[in-house]
């Protein structure tokens, strides 16, 4: 029999092992079983010849190390530093400039300022005569008709500012691009220009055809009487279209629909109070001519104008 010799370890061998596992002089060690430990991970068992030892190591603490940028760039999760790259199409921004429609709108009341100079008498009698404040309606409309000139500005007024007015209409309800604003501004000048000068022409000429030129000239002077009043009625309107916010031009648009619309009623009434008394003509005959002539092209201009629109935007 081996006799048991004490080793320096033995403190902490009897530690560790048992009492009863401890018998006579033979050592018998039973499967470890390892208990959790409170500062301890994990139990490294380490054998030499002569001694049995147990020692134990704490897991490393990298706590105290200092972290790399690039690990801390990976370790975010809102951005994606070290993936690949994404390629995103933005448009420049550029601030929408008022500079050219101020201008444009500061010449249009200046043009009407020197209308006002300098024919004062003109636009006041026409004025007077459009509102039918004065009982010498015939006089003054002599007066008027022999003042051409006064006339063609005040109608080149109200083709360029209805015809801005138009362009204002499409941008506002969306129709096509509103990038090409000033393009469709004078594709509706040059539009109310030609539409009105068929109709003068047309006018004239059934009027000389029929032998009611006369009939016809005082026709032409109320249709133009009304666009020359609704030519300087839009200028402040689009002012306030210009320069305000949506709601406030909502407001605008809508007023002044409804005033244009009271001034084409008011000339259909005039109209037809002249022809009613110079050719005698019948109140279902006007609505005839009315749906032929100042209706129906309004509406085919207004559809061919959407559809255009549409397909191209």
């Amino acid at each position: 029999m081996v006799k048991s010799q004490s080793t320096p370890d033995s403190s902490k061998l009897s530690d560790t092992i048992p009492a009863k596992a401890v018998q006579n002089d033979t050592v018998i060690l039973k499967p470890f079983v390892r208990k959790p430990a409170r500062n301890f991970v994990d139990t490294i068992v380490v054998f030499h010849t002569d001694t049995l030892r147990f020692s134990a190591k704490k897991p490393a603490d990298h706590s105290h190390l200092p972290i790399s940028w690039p690990d801390l760039l990976r370790s975010q999760p809102f951005f994606n530093f070290f993936g690949e790259a994404v390629h995103m199409r933005s448009e420049k921004f550029e601030r929408e400039s008022y500079d050219t429609m101020f201008y444009l709108l500061m010449l249009m009341l200046f043009y009407f300022a020197v209308i006002k100079l300098f024919f004062g008498k003109y636009l006041a009698n026409l004025l007077t005569l459009f509102f039918r404040a004065s009982m010498r309606q015939q006089q003054l409309r002599e007066q008027v008709l022999q003042s051409p000139f006064p006339s063609l500005l005040l109608n080149i007024l109200f083709v360029i500012s209805a015809g801005l007015y138009g362009a204002f209409l499409l941008r506002f309800y969306r129709y096509g691009n509103p990038d090409d604003f000033w393009i469709y501004s004078i594709y509706c000048v040059v539009l109310l220009a030609v539409l009105y000068l068929l109709k003068y022409l047309l006018i004239k000429t059934t009027g000389w055809i029929f032998n009611i030129s006369r009939t016809a000239e005082t026709y032409l002077f109320v249709v133009f009487m009304t666009n020359k009043i609704i030519g300087i009625f839009l200028l402040p309107f689009l002012v306030l279209i210009s320069f305000s916010g949506h709601t406030i031009s909502e407001i605008a648009i809508t007023l002044s629909i409804i005033m244009i619309c009271v001034f084409y009623v008011y000339r259909f009434l005039g109209s037809f109070s002249i022809l009613h008394k110079e050719i005698k003509i019948s109140g279902l005959h006007f609505i005839l001519y009315l749906c032929a002539f100042e209706i129906a092209p309004l509406l085919l201009i207004y559809k061919v104008l959407v559809t255009y629109l549409e397909k191209a935007y």
